[in-house]
């Protein structure tokens, strides 16, 4: 016990002493610096966004858990749809997707532009494609004693949603030559399919054939007036291609989209060149815009009328609501004269007086009076034009 020592029996350390030792702790610390290896973990998703095919890194890269949407054309039936991958792909890209035929090469034609969701290419400004705004759906209340057909509604967002594809990868060398090999075996099979044809004494026009990429199926498209019955022609070329066989029938447009050519305008097709999409095409389009109703003239070589008749056809009946009609009779003094001719272009409508004077007026000198609701021709210019 004689040789313990308590607490307050040990020598107490100066107050200079301590602070010394302190600043010698601080100074020791801050000399030591503890570096560990970090380690980048990197997913087979996250490699295969930052290469290209050919490898090398892609500076459009998207985050992670992302899909930039694009529009894809079959270089073969020229048929264009949506589909989704990881990464931004740049325009004339060729590459494996699942289309409605099965699997098959696509070219990428660009990306999506939408305004919800911006993209690489326009920063979200919706410029050049469909806007959030334009495709968002607005709830319409239903009337008093009905309610809305859910089973209706399921099956149109299935539809909506089945329209947008995926896109497997972007076609390797492989695939590039196993797709060459079928562009000549196509060749092949349209002969020895002509001859069956022949054979059995069908009906029909066949267009083209289509090798699939990632089935073993063939696709034969054809042209026919009515049903015809080729059950017996699937059973031979069965037992020639030793394959799945696939006949479509379609229409005289298709037709031209698939093979294209040259239109009267002299440039290709615009179902071949510009859009698959075929809208319905009238004759009352043709007259909204004075143009000739000889059948030669507006028709294209598929028979059918000319596709670009609907293209201005919007402006041209906007227009002419803002216009007087053809054989409206305006008051000029004390003549009435009548409205022979209307063109919507120069935006000049040509009078004709009952002694035979063929007056032009521009469209700006009339005004609709909406109390006598009937069109007036602005005096001054009645004046000018008739003292001169």
């Amino acid at each position: 016990m004689g040789n313990m020592s308590t607490h307050e029996d040990m020598p107490q350390p100066k107050e200079s002493e301590l602070k010394e030792a302190l600043n010698s702790v601080e100074q020791k610390n801050e000399q030591i610096v503890v570096t560990e290896p970090t380690k980048e973990i990197k997913t087979a998703e996250s490699i295969e966004s930052t290469k290209d095919s050919t490898g090398t890194k892609d500076p459009a890269k998207v985050p992670n858990g992302t899909s930039v949407t694009h529009l894809v054309k079959n270089p073969n039936t020229n048929e264009t749809c949506l589909a989704v991958f990881n990464r931004k792909l740049d325009t004339g890209v060729l590459v494996v997707l699942s289309t409605r035929y099965g699997k098959d090469v696509g070219m990428i034609l660009g990306e999506l532009h939408t305004k919800d969701k911006g993209c690489s290419a326009c920063n979200g400004c919706g410029e050049g494609g469909v806007s959030g705004e334009q495709t968002s759906t607005k709830k319409v209340p239903a009337e008093k004693g009905q309610r809305p057909d859910r089973k209706q509604k399921r099956k149109k967002v299935k539809q909506e949603n089945s329209d947008i594809y995926i896109i497997e990868r972007v076609a390797t060398d492989r695939d590039l030559e196993r797709y060459e090999k079928n562009r000549k075996k196509e060749l092949e099979a349209i002969t020895v399919c002509k001859e069956k044809i022949r054979k059995h004494n069908l009906d029909m026009k066949l267009v083209s054939a289509h090798y699939l990429l990632g089935e073993s199926k063939v696709l034969f498209f054809f042209t026919a007036d009515t049903r015809v019955d080729f059950r017996e022609l699937v059973k031979d070329l069965v037992s020639v291609f030793k394959m799945r066989i696939e006949l479509r029938q379609i229409g005289v447009r298709d037709e031209s989209r698939v093979l294209g050519g040259l239109a009267v305008c002299g440039r290709d097709y615009c179902c071949h060149s510009i859009t698959d999409k075929l809208n319905p095409v009238s004759i009352k389009m043709a007259k909204e815009q004075n143009l000739s109703l000889n059948s030669m003239k507006i028709s294209g070589p598929c028979g059918r009328l000319l596709c670009c008749l609907s293209y201005e056809y919007d402006f041209y009946r906007d227009e002419k609501k803002k216009m007087p009609k053809e054989g409206t009779r305006i008051k000029v003094q004390d003549d009435l004269v009548k409205i022979t001719e209307v063109n919507i272009l120069s935006k000049k409508i040509y009078l004709s007086s009952q002694d035979g004077r063929i007056m032009v007026v521009p469209f700006s000198k009339l005004s609709y009076n909406d109390a006598a609701k009937q069109w007036d021709l602005d005096k001054e210019y009645i004046d000018e034009m008739l003292s001169g």
